[in-house]
């Protein structure tokens, strides 16, 4: 029977967490989905771990990024729908079966995400107000930061031939730069309810990589040049370009770096046409 549901699991030594987050599918109490491994050419035992289980493994022989691997899944995937997992992260039982009675009641829909509940280093932290996730249309919100949760997000497959796979030119702010896209033409709904365990605080997160705001620039200048903008919706990018900017700028400054200030300083010339001109000192507060 083909499964209405491709859950993809990219992985990269992390055996220890593995075993927990491809349980914690396999414990779900809606059962009509594949469970799909992306293995990263981790060099630890996790092809070991994940071959003792009936799932869907795929070992890469070389290290290529979490994008690849989530393309990869996606491009073998036979689901309907898309459900990706972060190998630290967990799944409560019912996370797949209500996600799955929200796209039944609303049709329309290409893409919902559920509530988490945040692990620091073993101890429950609770998200700031900022954090706290939107439903709906939040493209405005969503430049400023991650909104939208891999590990809790459940999308279409036909979105995908929309909007595209994950850009695997990022090694990081992969997820902001894809989430960017999608917000810019669909609604994400939320379920208000924490279905999704994520557990952060350990040294590989990707979200420990230092100079994060240089590739959400990036992220940001490509967006910027999407024709499915709205003159407001540029106009929103290009604000929070200056703002994301100037932080990484200032930060260059202080270390010397000033090959990377003038790296900026040039992405952000190209968006807002000022060539020659840093709109640093006139926008940046605005």
């Amino acid at each position: 029977m083909r499964p209405l549901v491709s859950v993809i699991i990219p992985t990269y030594n992390r055996k220890a967490f593995l075993k927990e987050a491809i349980e914690s599918v396999l414990a779900q109490s809606f059962k009509n989905f594949e469970l799909i491994v992306v293995d990263d050419g981790s060099t630890d035992d996790t092809p070991y771990l994940a071959t003792r289980y009936h799932i869907r493994y795929v070992r890469k022989q070389k290290r290529q990024g979490v994008s690849a691997a989530r393309n990869t899944g996606i491009r073998l995937a036979k689901g309907s729908f898309i459900a990706f997992l972060d190998s630290d992260d967990l799944w409560l039982p019912e996370k797949l079966a209500k996600q799955i009675v929200f796209f039944k009641k609303n049709p329309e829909a290409v893409a919902v995400q559920t509530e988490e509940i945040w692990i620091r280093r073993g101890k429950r932290v609770n998200p700031r107000q900022r954090h706290k996730k939107p439903s709906g249309y939040f493209f405005d919100r969503a430049l400023e930061l991650c909104l939208i949760s891999p590990s809790g997000v459940m999308l279409k497959r036909e979105v995908f031939d929309k909007i595209g796979l994950f850009d695997e030119s990022f090694p990081a702010c992969e997820d902001y730069e894809l989430w960017l896209r999608l917000l810019a033409r669909y609604p994400v709904f939320l379920i208000n309810e924490p279905l999704v365990i994520k557990r952060g605080g350990h040294k590989d997160q990707l979200s420990s990589t230092p100079g994060l705001d240089y590739f959400r620039l990036k992220a940001l200048a490509k967006i910027y040049k999407a024709p499915f903008l709205t003159p407001a919706m540029r106009l929103l990018v290009i604000k929070e370009a200056i703002r994301k900017g100037n932080i990484y700028r200032q930060g260059a400054l202080k270390r010397g770096k000033l090959h990377q200030a003038r790296e900026v300083e040039k992405i952000i010339e190209k968006m807002t046409k000022f060539p020659g001109l840093s709109p640093f000192s006139a926008l940046s507060s605005s």
